[in-house]
């Protein structure tokens, strides 16, 4: 898509925003216009070509485009004339049944002349003989429809679409079902892969023969799609009718509650179904393999029914459909595992971005030719997808075509899709990312369960010297007793439950000597902790040896703390996570001799030392001016050039983008730092709108709302930038160092004065006043530099602790790799 195309989309939605919000309307009314436009250009183009108009005709010729854009028309005779428009496209016979379905509800959803003006400005751009930018346009428009409803709906990014069509690779011949399809991102992505199948690039081998026109013809009734909401198919239809589709076959269908389509059978099936089901769940009908009342699982269950003998899909889970315990969910994963399921992708958290971020979501990939050969079934992860894990989602390079996805130094996808195709035609590769699972072991205990970490942890050791024992044949693995806080007595015997510190104290013991415990349930589920002294364990597990002439308790533990991540991903359930002794037991151990436990451990306990120490240096360390009393006191305001902060910029985050001017937020605003790592970014003409928040180097930082109140930081970059409401400027004059300003204002008599004017937790805001009336202590200005070198080569010595942390985390990591 060229900049142009997407400069004239970004303007319409900027037009919008102010008098239409809702980005799902904003979309509505683009829509509206755009077929409006292209009818016209349709026509234009056959009277050019020597025919006669079909769309403006008759008592639609006086609403034609090219006469609403008449530059000798008012604003007010063109909102008329467009409203009217609107109502009378919904009924004109001599408009494809599409159309006049698109225009049923249309209406204008405000009463500003000079918006529409400039909105009708923007889309008069676009000309529908370009129909391949129209497309791409509109897909791009879609892209930034970020907000999600209560039903759960998702919007799939765009590159994990492309990533699940090219692995399931649909055929010129196929025909293709996204049940759930919201706009038709699959189907058009499914459409596109297909083409370039067929284009003669990238042909090395010269295989690739273009499509006939009865093939093209085809090709377009191959596609299908059904959604609930008829907001999502009338943009699914808008969508492909802009990807050359004459009739697209997107249908308003309750897939899991209506079955007039349930025969229909399909040779590719592709989701992103919704995740979550209404209070007192689906109401389904009876034809379902597996009984049940969630979405997410009836979902799988109708794709599953839906394929042809040799069908293939991609569907994107929630992780309840992974190791959720209830029956429905385990009956489910039963017969994924005995018919058509080959392989498993996990994704990091961060993919769905928006209001419910933090959705961690899997792939299942299904073809019912490939299990007939395989005995396992496939795990691997995509940890990287080539952009930031925060909230904006920015890409981390530029490479590979603006694909970061695609660029092996930022993104696991180029090795996994190498991994799935090669397990496709029975090929393994040996790669951290994935793991190899026989059916019969995933069977094994009845659960069925899917999460690649809980097989992964056993499989690490392949290249082991040593022999390999599961944890439950050398050590004894017990339940806690639980206790509540009610029924302790007075005494100073820790309590281990759920968390990573004791949760109260009780006057007996139920474990003595030493012993390790994995906390059972909550936030912290798994995480693995070591005593000497005795205890009482309530809410955890308890790991012992059987012998320590065998396997010592505190080898076992350096073992499993080392793992302590893949112990972090045994945990099941939603709200309240769980970790089961049943899966501790299996936990693979490599087992030396006893001397060679104890040079391990030995080792490990002096880089745990170093850990500790450096972490306690790291955590402990304040910057500290000793102020002296003969220094002069001035108020803030009168050593500072400007006082300033900025706003949230004209449609609030449907503004920001992934590139172009950095846009400073409270989160980005740290104590004596600033961390971009989730920044967000505005163009070049909101950076110019917002002039009194524009960022100068040096500049000091400070948070002055929330939770954050009081955080400060210097602003090094050589980069422009702005700050938004919550961050406020501090630009000092010739008479104060901006690292001496803020040093002092990270100090305790600032920040107490900051609490104390703000009003306290209850109101949490800070005002220029307020701010301009703060009491500084000012040295002379070779005093300053003094002081900052000094706190500045203490800083870098913290910051060599922080390395040093990581150093020893990763040797930590390497000599257990080594067993």
């Amino acid at each position: 898509m060229n900049t142009d195309t997407k400069r004239h989309i970004d303007s319409a939605r900027q037009v919008l925003v102010g008098v239409v919000p809702n980005p799902t309307s904003q979309i509505d009314q683009i829509t509206n216009a755009l077929i409006y436009k292209f009818m016209d250009d349709m026509d234009q183009a056959a009277i050019k070509a020597g025919g006669d108009p079909s769309f403006f005709v008759g008592d639609l010729e006086h609403y034609a485009w090219t006469r609403l854009m008449d530059a000798r028309m008012g604003n007010q005779e063109r909102m008329n004339l467009y409203s009217e428009a609107l109502i009378k496209f919904s009924q004109a016979k001599q408009l494809p049944e599409l159309f006049r379905g698109i225009f049923k509800s249309a209406f204008l959803p405000y009463r500003s002349p000079e918006t529409l003006g400039l909105f009708l400005k923007e889309i008069d751009y676009f000309d529908y003989s370009h129909p391949e930018e129209l497309g791409n346009a509109y897909e791009y428009l879609l892209s930034i429809m970020s907000s999600q409803g209560d039903a759960g709906q998702f919007r799939t990014p765009r590159h994990i679409i492309d990533f699940i069509v090219d692995v399931v690779n649909p055929t010129k011949d196929d025909k293709v079902l996204d049940p759930a399809c919201g706009t038709g991102g699959f189907l058009v992505s499914s459409y596109k892969h297909i083409l370039e199948q067929h284009d003669g690039k990238d042909d090395l081998k010269k295989k690739e023969k273009p499509l006939t026109p009865d093939e093209r013809k085809k090709l377009m009734a191959n596609f299908e799609g059904y959604d609930i909401d008829p907001t999502m198919v009338r943009i699914a239809q808008v969508n492909m009718y802009l990807h050359q589709f004459k009739n697209p076959k997107i249908f308003q269908y309750d897939s899991l509650s209506s079955d007039e389509r349930w025969n229909d059978k399909f040779d590719v099936i592709l989701a992103n179904p919704p995740f979550m089901s209404p209070k007192g769940g689906i109401k389904p009908h009876s034809k379902f393999s597996v009984p049940s009342s969630r979405s997410e699982v009836l979902f799988v269950d109708y794709i599953m029914n839906h394929l042809r003998p040799k069908g293939r899909a991609g569907i994107i889970v929630p992780e309840g459909i992974i190791f959720r315990n209830d029956e429905g969910y385990r009956q489910l994963r039963k017969n994924l595992v005995e018919d058509g399921l080959y392989a498993v992708v996990s994704m990091h958290n961060s993919l769905f971005k928006g209001s419910k971020a933090g959705v961690k979501t899997s792939i299942l990939l299904f073809d019912n030719e490939i299990t007939k050969q395989q005995t396992e079934i496939l795990f691997v992860k995509i940890e990287n997808d080539g952009y930031a894990l925060g909230a904006t989602r920015r890409a981390l390079c530029n490479e590979n075509g603006n694909k970061p996805e695609w660029c092996p130094k930022h993104s696991d996808m180029p090795n996994v899709k190498d991994i799935l195709n090669k397990w496709n035609t029975g090929e393994k590769v040996e790669n951290k990312l994935a793991v190899y699972v026989e059916k019969s072991k995933i069977a094994e205990n009845g659960d069925y369960n899917l999460s690649g970490d809980r097989y992964r942890i056993t499989t690490d050791y392949t290249n082991a010297k040593w022999p390999m024992v599961e944890l439950g044949e050398v050590a004894e693995i017990l339940k806690g007793s639980a206790i509540t806080k009610k029924d302790t007595k007075l005494g100073n015997i820790p309590v281990i439950a759920g968390g990573q510190e004791p949760a109260y104290y009780h006057n007996e013991s139920n474990r003595n000597g030493e012993v390790i415990t994995v906390s059972a349930s909550g936030a912290y589920a798994g995480f693995v902790n070591y005593f000497t002294i005795p205890i009482f364990a309530s809410d955890c597990s308890t790991i012992q040896t059987k012998d320590e002439a065998i396997a010592s308790t505190k080898y076992l533990y350096t073992v499993l703390k080392a793992k302590q991540e893949d112990i972090y991903g045994f945990q099941q359930g939603g709200a309240q996570p769980h970790v089961y002794p049943k899966d501790l037991r299996i936990i693979q151990i490599p087992l030396p001799p006893l001397e060679i436990q104890e040079q391990i451990v030995k080792e490990l306990d002096s880089y745990a030392g170093i850990i500790a120490g450096a972490k306690q240096i790291a955590e402990s360390w304040k910057p500290r001016i000793d102020i002296d009393p003969e220094w002069e006191k001035v108020k803030l305001g009168d050593i500072l050039s400007f006082i300033g902060s900025g706003a949230t910029p004209l449609g609030g985050q449907e503004v920001y983008q992934t590139e172009g001017i950095l846009f400073i937020r409270s989160q980005n605003v740290l104590l004596g730092e600033c961390d971009f790592s989730d920044a967000v970014f505005i163009s070049d003409d909101v950076y110019e709108q917002m002039r009194r928040s524009k960022v100068q180097k040096n500049d000091v930082l400070l948070n002055i709302t929330g939770a954050s109140i009081g955080r400060c930081a210097v602003y090094i970059e050589d980069r422009k930038a702005n700050v938004n409401q919550h961050v406020t400027i501090l630009r000092c004059d010739k008479k104060i160092l901006p690292l001496f300003l803020m040093n002092i204002i990270l100090g305790k008599t600032v920040q107490d004065n900051i609490w104390a004017v703000q009003g306290g937790a209850s109101r949490q805001a800070l005002n220029y006043q307020q701010i301009r009336l703060f009491d500084i202590p000012l040295p002379p200005l070779t005093t300053q530099k003094q002081i900052v070198t000094k706190i500045e080569d203490e800083r870098k010595i913290i910051e060599a602790n922080k390395k040093l942390i990581g150093i020893y985390d990763q040797k930590t990591k390497e000599v257990i790799a080594k067993l």
